[in-house]
Order: C-alpha cells, then structure tokens, then sequence
C-alpha cells in the first residue's frame, strides 16, 4: 500500500488534509503548489474560512489544530434582520443563535503556510526526498503524466485558475450562470466589543435588504487576533462599490467605513477606529456558484484525474461553507482511498467517491446556499419564529455546523411550517 504513488495539486484546505492523511498512511504523496509556503504567509488574504465543529473535527483527527490556543473561540451568531414591512417605529429582528460547539477561523495565510511546512518536513524525514513541487500545474502537464501512468492518482484540488476548467459544468445543478454576489474581505485589528453580547464572541450578521449583507468574524491572522469585515453585495446595487482593478489597503478600508456608515450604523461605530492588520488584508472578487463533473481528462489524451472541493464545487460564501466543504471532501477523499487498498483508481471509482461527498454534504450546503442568495417567501416565517424562541435561534444557528438539518425544517415549506406549528413557535 505504501508504494502507491499520489499528486495533489493544489496547496489548500482540502489538498494539504488530504496530504496529511494520507503520509499518516504511508502512502508516497507529492504536493504541487503555484506558491511556497513564504509566499503564502506573506501574500493576500484569499478567504474568511470560518470553520464549524465538525470540518475542525479532521483537522484534529490529523493532529493539524495548532491554533486552539490562540484563534478566537466563536460561540454562534448575532443575527440583525430589519424588516421589510411596517412603519418607521418597527423595531426589526435582533437575535442570537447559540452554537453547541464553538467555531473558529484562521487566516489561510497563516495555515496553509504551516501545514505546508510540515508536510515537507515529515515527507523529507521519512523518505529523504522533498514532495513538495513549486510550480503551475499546466494541462500538457497532466496529460503527460496521466498518460505515462507516473502516478496512480492524481487530485486537483485548486480551485481557482485553469484546471478547473477540465472539469464540464453540471447544467442542472449550476442554475447561475454569473455571480449573486460582489465580494469584499477586509482584515482589521481595534473593532470594540459588541456592547449586547456581553462575554460572548459571535459573529455578526446584518441583512441590509435588497443590497447585500455584512458579516462580521472574529479570526487570527498572520499579526494575531482580528476581526473580518465581510461584504456580501448584489451587483450593481449600493454595496456594489469595490472593484476589481487595483487599489491600496487604505482605500479598500476607507469605502467599508464608508458603507458601514451609511447602511449599518449601529456596527460603523464599533469599527470607526478599526486600523488593517497588515498590508494584504484585504481582497475583493466574485464566485459564480455551480457544480462540475468531478472526473476531469487533461488535454486531448489524458488520462482521469478526480476533481476536489472547490475545483468542482462553487458555492457563495453567503453560508460560510467554503473551508468546510474542503474539509469535508478532503476526509471522504482520504477514507475512500484507503478502502480501496490495491485497486485502480478508474473513473468508477472517481465518480463514486464524489457522490459519497455530494450525498452527505455538497448537496445539502448547495441547496442552502443557493436559497440564500435568493430566499423563497417561507424563508421570511422562519426568521420571526427564530426571533421570537431561542429554540429555533439555536436550531439555526447551528445549521451552518450541520446544513443536513436545515433540509429537515428550513429548506422546506411544508417541514418548516410543520415544525413552527408542533414546537408553538408561530
């Protein structure tokens, strides 16, 4: 077993743990990464990777949690929802969902940096030789090595970039053919306390109706602990204000107060002396959300190589589900693998192994996600109830650690208002 030979392109969440798992393993794993592990920590900040219990779950099985000492400890989520009806005196929702696990997030940089290192470290102990290739993986790449059968698996897991693209979209699950949402990520450090949580630490959510949304995470990062300030923004809307062309960290932060200022004055004033925590902290972009076929053939005659995460599967980080997905898919990968002992890992094989993944978690967190960005009219019954009942708070909340549950209730018209009228919480 220990002689079967594997590539992982792609140095992320769901690559690196499944590097990891599988040196655990013995088997001999080689990492292809466009960036060294320097280049990473002292890059752009690439997500907000807000990890729940269960995905953190893997990193510990793979004894890879070296932050728990020093990340925020998150307990749920403080959710502020304004009204869409009523007059000016209507008050709104403001309520908080408890986690019955805390969470955490830590900065991408600061991770896959380490992660990186000692995947090379224990790889050159063990074997004498680095596994750690520096470089773009090209499609002639692939093809080559596919087709010389240099490796008995090869894994994509880089989601952005090129190779996605040897992956064909899945029509029926890719309902969006552009992005939902602009994005914008700023890292900052001075945020004050929010005054209604007293010791708890949660994340913010503020619904600004009709333009987008504004998430606010407490993290650690690369100079220590901090606070993520996340727009969600519909495209063309007032939100929609930060570009794609180049500009500096103080400008970036300067138009978030901005909007803060204007559409979510109660968190401008806790974020008004708010300072970046380093040069790269800060990004903007978009995501089209959608579905791949997971078994991809590089160039005209190249061989199948098995798709990952993100290089298959787009959701809107509307949910936070990005880094969990990874961690997830990264596990289901790793047991597979080793169930499958001495077999050829063919397209069969491939294929399978994904639907286990879509079937416990991809589908789920799609369907959710995707209700999000455009929520059906019985999503609107769901957030009084939550507003009115700690109970369903809880239940909500807890969703984001579990998002099978919400299809047992939330997702569902007739489950939701079944669950509203037995529990008393109309």
């Amino acid at each position: 077993m220990g002689t079967r030979k594997i590539l992982v392109v792609g140095a992320g969440q769901s690559g690196l743990q499944l590097a990891h798992g599988l040196r655990r393993h013995d088997y001999d794993v080689t990492v292809m990464t466009s960036r060294t592990p320097d280049e990473i920590r002292e890059g752009r900040v690439r997500s907000t990777q807000a990890m729940f219990a269960p995905a953190l779950r893997h990193e510990r099985d793979l004894g890879l949690n070296f932050w728990d000492d020093e990340a925020p400890v998150i307990d749920g989520f403080h959710f502020a929802l304004p009204t869409l009806t009523g007059g000016p005196g209507n008050r709104g929702m403001d309520f908080h969902g408890r986690m019955e696990s805390p969470f955490q997030s830590v900065d991408q940089r600061l991770k896959m940096c380490v992660w990186l290192q000692e995947f090379a470290r224990k790889a050159t102990r063990e074997t004498g030789e680095d596994r750690v290739i520096v470089g773009s993986a090209m499609g002639s790449d692939l093809e080559y090595m596919t087709r010389n059968e240099m490796y008995d698996l090869i894994v994509i897991a880089a989601g952005r970039g090129g190779l996605s693209r040897m992956f064909m979209p899945e029509p029926a699950l890719s309902p969006y053919k552009e992005p939902q949402r602009n994005l914008s990520v700023t890292y900052v450090r001075g945020l004050r306390p929010d005054p209604d949580l007293g010791d708890a630490n949660m994340v913010n959510f503020t619904l600004i109706p009709g333009l987008g949304e504004l998430f606010i995470v407490p993290a650690l990062t690369t100079t220590g602990p901090c606070h993520i300030l996340f727009f969600e923004a519909v495209p063309g809307g007032e939100l929609d204000r930060f570009t794609r062309r180049t500009h500096t960290g103080a400008e970036h932060l300067k138009i978030t107060l901005e909007l803060m200022q204007k559409h979510t004055p109660r968190e401008y004033e806790r974020a008004r002396d708010v300072e970046l925590t380093d040069w790269g902290a800060f990004l903007t972009g978009a995501v089209t959300p959608g579905v791949r076929n997971p078994v991809g053939r590089p160039g005209r005659n190249g061989g199948p190589v098995l798709g990952m995460a993100d290089a298959v599967l787009t959701n809107d980080p509307i949910t936070g589900q990005g880094a969990n997905n990874a961690a997830h898919c990264a596990a289901v990968y790793l047991q597979a693998i080793l169930e499958h002992e001495g077999k050829p890992f063919d397209e069969e094989w491939m294929r399978r192994t994904w639907d286990t993944f879509w079937n416990t978690t991809g589908k789920a967190v799609t369907t959710w996600t995707n209700t999000m960005l455009q929520p059906p009219p019985h999503v609107s019954r769901m957030f009084p109830a939550a507003d009115r009942h700690q109970e369903v708070a809880d239940r909500l909340a807890n969703g984001f650690a579990d998002p099978n549950d919400l299809s047992a209730w939330f997702l569902d018209p007739d489950k939701g208002s079944a669950y509203l009228s037995e529990g008393g919480f109309w």
